[in-house]
């Protein structure tokens, strides 16, 4: 069996560590305090030389003879595995794997991308785009080399990835991984580690968008057909295809379209659009609302009511909707 670098540093730390406390205790057992027989043992295993700290019988004598054969050999492997180690970068490797997992820890409201291919990269660019932290997890290592992102190697049907992953402290999850069948059971296990997370799958087939959604996604997405429709409205529509194209994912534009839920404590809970003043009070285009029971609301009329839970869908600058969140939020 194969064993890992980092293995066989710990096996060779092991067996030096061994062979220090036997060589302690056969000098106490010779009559040496505790300390004079730990500093005979590291000097012979060591082969510094210097002279013994008391007289040896010829008992002394031998043991330290079979100390030196035990101790020198231990000593020359782990001084050889810690250079091979440090030559071929695993240590380093190592370090930075444990402040990658540190910095993981310490995200809160990221948005975990699960599986590193056409679809999980652009979503992460498009989410890079907004300021928001990502985390990558892919079983492929390749794929994740150079990253700027924080990135988790393995199998993310493996529940202890998602957990690498920070799942119990992230906004959401992208599953974009390669086959529906992976789609699935990862959406099945981040909905069973986290209930309330929010869950993105890819469906390759439409046929599997249902069972996306019966396994506890909150929204799929099958990227072929929303190509498909896109292309068809540049046929019909292309002016209005292209500005909501460049309005949510054209960077260069100042404009975005972004969703304000209206709190609980929100001091305009209950109360109408007009009294609200969302454009008045920020600048924002107020262009719909969902209602709680989920019912979508085009350019709504001012005197309608709206309760907590209900989304404000506005468009405008990020300083206007900073704006508005604030004036809707405060």
């Amino acid at each position: 069996m194969l064993v890992s670098p980092l293995g066989r540093i710990g096996r060779a730390l092991l067996a030096f560590a061994l062979v220090v406390v036997i060589g302690t205790v056969g000098y106490i057992d010779l009559g040496f305090g505790i300390l004079d027989a730990l500093y005979q043992t590291v000097t012979t295993i060591t082969t510094v030389g210097f002279r013994e700290v008391h007289p040896l019988t010829g008992i002394g004598q031998l043991f330290t003879i079979m100390l030196i054969l035990a101790g020198v050999g231990t000593a020359l492997y782990m001084f050889g595995v810690l250079l091979e180690a440090l030559i071929e970068g695993h240590l380093r490797h190592h370090m930075e794997r444990r402040r990658m997992d540190r910095r993981i820890s310490r995200m809160t409201g990221h948005i975990i991308i699960c599986g590193w291919g056409r679809v999980g990269t652009a979503s992460a660019q498009y989410l890079d785009s907004l300021g928001r932290e990502i985390v990558v997890v892919d079983r492929d290592p390749e794929r994740l080399r150079d990253l700027d992102h924080p990135t988790v190697i393995g199998d993310v049907t493996d529940d202890r990835i998602l957990e690498a992953a920070g799942i119990a402290h992230a906004h959401a999850l992208i599953s974009a991984l390669d086959t529906d069948a992976d789609n699935v059971y990862v959406t099945l296990s981040s909905r069973a580690l986290r209930p309330d997370l929010t869950i993105i799958a890819r469906a390759r087939n439409e046929g599997s968008m249902s069972k996306l959604l019966r396994a506890g996604a909150n929204r799929v997405v099958n990227p072929q057909l929303i190509g498909g429709r896109r292309m068809g409205s540049f046929a019909l529509q292309p002016h209005v295809a292209e500005f909501f194209d460049v309005v949510m994912h054209d960077e260069s534009l100042d404009y975005r379209m972004e969703e304000i839920i209206l709190s609980p404590t929100s001091p305009w809970a209950g109360s109408t659009l007009a009294q609200i003043g969302v454009q008045q009070a920020s600048g924002a285009l107020l262009l719909a609302i969902r209602t709680v029971a989920g019912q979508f609301i085009a350019n709504p009329v001012p005197s309608l009511r709206v309760e907590p839970g209900t989304i404000l869908i506005a468009l405008g600058t990020p300083d206007e909707l900073d704006a508005a969140r604030h004036h809707v939020n405060p």
